[in-house]
C-alpha cells in the first residue's frame, strides 16, 4: 500500500517542484564547500597566531634554541662580561689599532676592570719611552672602539730583567740582602 499525495491547489501556485536528484547534489556539495572552508579558515587562524607569538620550538620558560652568537651575547650580559670580553677584542686586534710597527715591540698584558688600566709590556726601553708619549691617543683610540671610558689609563711597562734568581744556599725565610743591613 502506498500513499500517493494529490496535487493541491498549493502546490500549482508555489510553481516549483521537488529538487532533483541533481539539485540536491549540488546543495550538498555547496555545503560541503562552505564546511570545508569554515574549517580552512579557522585552521589558517590559528597557525598565523602561532607564527605571530610563538614560533616553532619557542617555549615560555627560556629554554629556546638559539643560535650559538646570541647564547655568548646572553651570557656575556648576564654575567657583565661585555667589558672584559670588548678588551680583549682589543688584545687580538692590537696590530691594527695601534699599527705593525709598535705592535712588533709593545704587546698588551693585561686589564684591570676595577681601576680601567691596561698594561702594555715593552721590548725596549725606546719603545716604552715611544709608547708614553702615545698614551693620551692610544687611549682616546681605545674609548672610541670601546664605548667612553672603558680604559682610563695606560700603563707602559719597560723590558722586564726577570726576578732575581737566588743561589741554591739561601737562608730559609730570609728576605735577601736587605735583611742583613736592617
Amino acid at each position: 500500500m502506498s500513499i500517493e499525495q494529490e496535487p493541491g491547489p498549493d502546490d500549482g501556485a508555489r510553481g516549483t517542484a521537488e529538487p532533483s536528484g541533481v539539485d540536491l547534489a549540488r546543495a550538498a556539495l555547496r555545503a560541503a564547500k562552505e564546511a570545508a572552508r569554515a574549517r580552512g579558515d579557522a585552521a589558517r587562524q590559528g597557525r598565523q597566531t602561532r607564527r605571530g607569538g610563538l614560533r616553532s620550538g619557542v617555549r615560555v620558560d627560556g629554554r629556546e634554541p638559539m643560535t650559538l652568537g646570541a647564547a655568548i651575547n646572553r651570557l656575556l650580559v648576564e654575567r657583565g662580561w661585555e667589558t672584559p670580553a670588548a678588551v680583549g677584542g682589543v688584545m687580538g686586534r692590537w696590530p691594527q689599532i695601534v699599527g705593525p710597527d709598535v705592535a712588533r715591540h709593545c704587546v698588551p698584558e693585561r686589564y684591570d676592570e676595577a681601576e680601567r688600566v691596561l698594561t702594555v709590556r715593552c721590548d725596549a726601553t725606546a719603545w716604552a719611552t715611544n709608547l708614553r708619549l702615545l698614551a693620551p691617543t692610544l687611549v682616546a683610540r681605545l674609548n672610541e672602539d670601546l664605548g667612553h671610558g672603558t680604559v682610563r689609563a695606560i700603563k707602559v711597562l719597560g723590558p722586564g730583567g726577570g726576578g732575581r734568581g737566588y743561589g741554591p744556599l739561601r737562608a730559609p725565610g730570609s728576605r735577601g740582602p736587605g735583611d742583613t743591613y736592617g
